[in-house]
Protein backbone atom coordinates (compact mmCIF):
# COMPACT_ATOMS: atom_id res chain seq x y z
CA UNK A 1 0.00 0.00 0.00
CA UNK A 2 2.99 2.27 0.87
CA UNK A 3 4.46 1.47 -2.28
CA UNK A 4 1.45 2.79 -4.36
CA UNK A 5 0.66 5.48 -2.69
CA UNK A 6 4.26 7.14 -3.20
CA UNK A 7 4.05 5.80 -6.80
CA UNK A 8 1.02 7.83 -7.25
CA UNK A 9 2.61 10.84 -5.46
CA UNK A 10 5.88 10.66 -7.53
CA UNK A 11 3.21 10.65 -10.73
CA UNK A 12 1.43 13.54 -9.38
CA UNK A 13 4.79 15.28 -8.95
CA UNK A 14 5.92 14.75 -12.55
CA UNK A 15 2.79 15.69 -13.90
CA UNK A 16 2.82 18.69 -12.49
CA UNK A 17 6.13 19.39 -13.08
CA UNK A 18 5.81 18.27 -17.19
CA UNK A 19 6.84 19.35 -19.84
CA UNK A 20 3.82 21.27 -21.01
CA UNK A 21 3.92 23.17 -17.62
CA UNK A 22 7.32 24.79 -19.44
CA UNK A 23 6.12 25.04 -23.05
CA UNK A 24 7.99 27.32 -24.50
CA UNK A 25 4.88 29.45 -25.56
CA UNK A 26 1.09 29.16 -26.45
CA UNK A 27 -1.44 30.58 -27.46
CA UNK A 28 -3.40 32.34 -23.95
CA UNK A 29 -0.25 33.32 -22.27
CA UNK A 30 -0.12 36.40 -20.26
CA UNK A 31 3.76 37.40 -20.16
CA UNK A 32 5.11 40.27 -17.63
CA UNK A 33 8.77 41.12 -17.95
CA UNK A 34 10.33 43.51 -15.68
CA UNK A 35 13.46 44.55 -15.60
CA UNK A 36 16.83 47.30 -16.34
CA UNK A 37 18.54 48.23 -18.98
CA UNK A 38 21.22 50.78 -20.51
CA UNK A 39 23.79 51.09 -23.26
CA UNK A 40 22.36 54.63 -24.26
CA UNK A 41 19.83 55.99 -26.07
CA UNK A 42 19.75 56.00 -29.97
CA UNK A 43 23.34 58.24 -30.50
CA UNK A 44 23.20 59.37 -26.88
CA UNK A 45 25.55 58.68 -24.29
CA UNK A 46 25.43 56.43 -21.93
CA UNK A 47 22.07 55.49 -19.82
CA UNK A 48 20.29 53.23 -17.56
CA UNK A 49 16.37 52.26 -17.95
CA UNK A 50 14.01 50.54 -15.91
CA UNK A 51 10.73 49.02 -17.31
CA UNK A 52 8.23 46.85 -18.32
CA UNK A 53 6.24 44.94 -20.70
CA UNK A 54 3.56 42.89 -20.93
CA UNK A 55 2.29 40.63 -23.66
CA UNK A 56 -0.68 38.16 -24.55
CA UNK A 57 -0.76 35.14 -26.80
CA UNK A 58 -3.16 35.82 -29.58
CA UNK A 59 -2.18 32.97 -31.43
CA UNK A 60 -0.04 30.03 -31.15
CA UNK A 61 3.58 31.89 -32.72
CA UNK A 62 2.18 35.50 -31.93
CA UNK A 63 1.65 37.67 -28.65
CA UNK A 64 0.33 41.19 -28.38
CA UNK A 65 1.05 43.82 -25.72
CA UNK A 66 2.58 46.80 -24.70
CA UNK A 67 5.72 48.12 -22.78
CA UNK A 68 7.10 51.45 -21.21
CA UNK A 69 9.92 52.32 -19.45
CA UNK A 70 11.69 54.97 -17.41
CA UNK A 71 15.33 56.21 -19.18
CA UNK A 72 17.84 58.09 -18.11
CA UNK A 73 20.78 59.25 -20.12
CA UNK A 74 23.90 62.21 -20.80
CA UNK A 75 23.83 64.18 -23.82
CA UNK A 76 26.76 65.97 -24.83
CA UNK A 77 26.90 69.04 -26.97
CA UNK A 78 30.19 68.86 -28.62
CA UNK A 79 33.97 68.56 -27.32
CA UNK A 80 34.26 71.37 -24.62
CA UNK A 81 30.72 71.77 -23.92
CA UNK A 82 28.63 70.97 -21.28
CA UNK A 83 26.68 68.09 -20.46
CA UNK A 84 22.87 67.73 -20.04
CA UNK A 85 20.80 64.83 -17.92
CA UNK A 86 17.74 63.53 -20.13
CA UNK A 87 15.14 62.07 -18.87
CA UNK A 88 12.61 59.76 -21.17
CA UNK A 89 9.11 57.81 -21.07
CA UNK A 90 9.03 55.34 -24.08
CA UNK A 91 5.37 53.69 -24.25
CA UNK A 92 5.12 51.40 -27.04
CA UNK A 93 2.86 48.54 -28.74
CA UNK A 94 4.31 45.47 -29.27
CA UNK A 95 4.28 42.51 -30.92
CA UNK A 96 6.58 39.38 -30.79
CA UNK A 97 6.74 35.78 -33.14
CA UNK A 98 7.56 33.11 -30.90
CA UNK A 99 10.07 31.22 -33.45
CA UNK A 100 11.93 28.77 -30.73
CA UNK A 101 9.81 25.97 -31.22
CA UNK A 102 10.25 25.62 -35.39
CA UNK A 103 13.94 24.15 -34.28
CA UNK A 104 14.85 23.84 -30.61
CA UNK A 105 13.66 21.04 -28.32
CA UNK A 106 14.55 22.94 -25.51
CA UNK A 107 10.99 23.47 -23.73
CA UNK A 108 11.98 25.94 -20.96
CA UNK A 109 14.00 28.30 -23.67
CA UNK A 110 11.76 31.09 -25.68
CA UNK A 111 12.15 32.88 -28.93
CA UNK A 112 10.74 35.92 -29.70
CA UNK A 113 11.67 38.86 -31.92
CA UNK A 114 9.13 41.74 -33.51
CA UNK A 115 8.23 45.27 -33.80
CA UNK A 116 7.62 48.29 -31.49
CA UNK A 117 5.78 51.49 -31.89
CA UNK A 118 4.94 53.81 -29.73
CA UNK A 119 5.85 57.86 -28.42
CA UNK A 120 8.30 58.79 -26.07
CA UNK A 121 7.91 61.86 -23.43
CA UNK A 122 11.61 63.40 -23.54
CA UNK A 123 12.88 66.34 -21.27
CA UNK A 124 15.65 67.69 -19.62
CA UNK A 125 16.05 71.39 -18.22
CA UNK A 126 16.43 72.77 -21.50
CA UNK A 127 13.63 71.28 -23.35
CA UNK A 128 10.80 68.64 -23.12
CA UNK A 129 8.53 67.09 -25.91
CA UNK A 130 7.63 63.86 -27.50
CA UNK A 131 8.84 61.78 -30.24
CA UNK A 132 8.17 58.38 -32.24
CA UNK A 133 9.21 55.58 -30.59
CA UNK A 134 9.56 52.49 -33.62
CA UNK A 135 12.43 49.48 -33.80
CA UNK A 136 12.38 46.12 -33.53
CA UNK A 137 12.95 43.86 -30.77
CA UNK A 138 14.61 40.40 -30.11
CA UNK A 139 14.70 38.51 -27.06
CA UNK A 140 14.87 34.91 -25.35
CA UNK A 141 13.47 33.65 -21.77
CA UNK A 142 14.46 31.23 -19.87
CA UNK A 143 12.46 29.79 -17.16
CA UNK A 144 14.09 27.90 -14.70
CA UNK A 145 10.66 27.51 -13.12
CA UNK A 146 6.93 26.91 -14.63
CA UNK A 147 6.03 30.64 -14.26
CA UNK A 148 8.80 32.26 -13.63
CA UNK A 149 12.23 33.17 -15.92
CA UNK A 150 15.01 35.61 -17.36
CA UNK A 151 15.19 37.47 -20.34
CA UNK A 152 17.54 38.93 -22.40
CA UNK A 153 16.13 41.80 -24.80
CA UNK A 154 18.10 43.60 -27.42
CA UNK A 155 16.17 46.80 -29.47
CA UNK A 156 17.50 48.93 -32.47
CA UNK A 157 15.50 51.93 -33.84
CA UNK A 158 14.12 55.54 -32.52
CA UNK A 159 14.03 55.93 -29.13
CA UNK A 160 14.00 52.12 -28.07
CA UNK A 161 16.60 50.89 -25.26
CA UNK A 162 19.05 49.11 -27.12
CA UNK A 163 19.82 46.30 -24.23
CA UNK A 164 17.14 45.30 -21.02
CA UNK A 165 17.56 42.27 -19.05
CA UNK A 166 15.19 41.11 -15.88
CA UNK A 167 12.34 38.63 -14.77
CA UNK A 168 9.74 37.41 -16.71
CA UNK A 169 6.38 35.54 -15.14
CA UNK A 170 4.08 33.49 -17.00
CA UNK A 171 0.28 33.46 -15.83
Amino acid sequence: MKKTLLMLCVATILSLASEKAFAQFEKGDKILNVGIGGGGYGFYGGGFAVGGSFEVGVHEFISVGAQADLNFYNYSYGFGYAKSNYISVPIAARGSYHYGKHFLTIDKLDLYAGPVLGFSIDGNEYYSGTSIVIGVQAGARYYFKPAMGAFAEFSGGSNVIPAKVGLSFKF
